[in-house]
């Protein structure tokens, strides 16, 4: 959903709507782990959800398709980060990251495989018929390998040198980033109420990330 968002809509909407995980993470650790949720973590909930909502500006129709997938990525993470960290407690982080790695892999397979044979529009997020790099293209996806690997291993070294939080609030400046590469790559600029929606989810991250 959240690659999927990255081609169809602007690059600072998709990736604010993945940052929306610490706050569906609060929620869900909250339910499923019996964490308590202090008052500036409801109030950080809050604020993220009327952020949602300023991105997505439903109209009498409700929210589009790239709004529930980008909601929809924010979710599946958070999902993954509660798993996480409970499953750290009877699994080593290793076999953990593996079995990430290994559903991440098997996963679109078989989506491949079953597109053959079943395929609907609605589902194209997620089902379509496998095409095989060539030319530059290969450039493109080695260098994305790389680059995630790289990113991944820095942003895993910075929790483990200083307090999650304050990495958590730092990790929101790749929304800036996010939307200068848009723009440089033909995006429009975020409107103003956009705008607004960026910041309130950037500001409600940072409150559930001071919690850390």
């Amino acid at each position: 959903a959240y690659f999927y968002n990255i081609a169809h809509i602007p690059m600072g909407d998709a990736v604010t709507f993945s940052k929306t995980a610490p706050i569906f993470t609060a929620i869900f650790a909250w339910v499923f782990l019996n964490e308590k949720l202090t008052l500036s973590s409801w109030a950080a909930v809050f604020i993220g959800f009327i952020g949602i909502l300023f991105i997505t500006q439903p109209s009498g129709a409700g929210f589009s398709k790239y709004d529930w997938l980008g909601i929809f990525s924010g979710i599946g993470a958070a999902l993954a980060y509660t798993s996480v960290r409970e499953l750290r407690n009877y699994y080593d982080t290793k076999v953990i990251v593996l079995s990430f790695t290994l559903v991440g892999t098997i996963g679109p397979l078989l989506l491949f495989i079953l597109s053959k044979y079943f395929y609907m529009q609605e589902l194209d997020f997620m089902m379509g018929a496998f095409v095989m790099p060539n030319g530059i293209v290969w450039f493109y996806v080695v260098g994305l390998g790389v680059l995630g690997t790289l990113s991944q291993y820095y942003m895993t070294k910075a929790y483990g040198e200083t307090k999650a939080g304050i990495v958590g609030a730092v990790s929101y400046s790749n929304i800036v980033f996010a939307i200068l590469v848009g723009i440089l790559l033909g995006d429009s600029l975020p409107t103003f109420i956009t705008t607004c929606g960026i910041v309130l989810i950037v500001c409600a991250g940072i409150m559930v990330a001071r919690e850390k």
